[in-house]
């Protein structure tokens, strides 16, 4: 689906926009000390959040993202067609249980790769 939405900090996809009026205000509104400053969504909050991001980072930074090939690299490398090395990327859940079941090393992260978040 083109133009799916994802959360900012995890990646997760299952993001949901709920039906609402917009509050529209004419010319500039005033700031009070009563205004609320808005969050910074794109930094990480909570200490899980804070560890989730450390963790994508050293991901990203020390292993190859091979995309939608995650699935066959792991073979090649599992049976030494490809130079053996870190990699992360993406499979359908029926490749990453086929590739489970047949004993490779895989596990699921919990993120999305930094360039497929919106």
């Amino acid at each position: 689906m083109a133009g799916q939405l994802s959360c900012a900090i995890c990646g997760d996809t299952p993001v949901e926009k709920d039906l609402m009026s917009p509050g529209l205000q004419s010319g500039t509104p005033a700031v009070t000390s009563q205004t609320p400053a808005l969050p910074d969504l794109s930094r990480p909050d909570s200490d899980l959040e804070k560890a989730i991001t450390a963790w994508r980072k050293h991901v990203e930074t020390n292993s190859e993202y091979v995309g939608v090939q995650f699935a066959s690299e792991v073979r090649r490398i599992h049976e030494g067609d490809a130079p053996e090395r870190l990699i992360h990327g993406e499979a359908r859940p029926e490749e990453a249980r086929k590739l489970i079941e047949d004993g490779l090393p895989i596990a699921p992260l919990p993120f999305m790769p930094t360039r497929k978040v919106n």
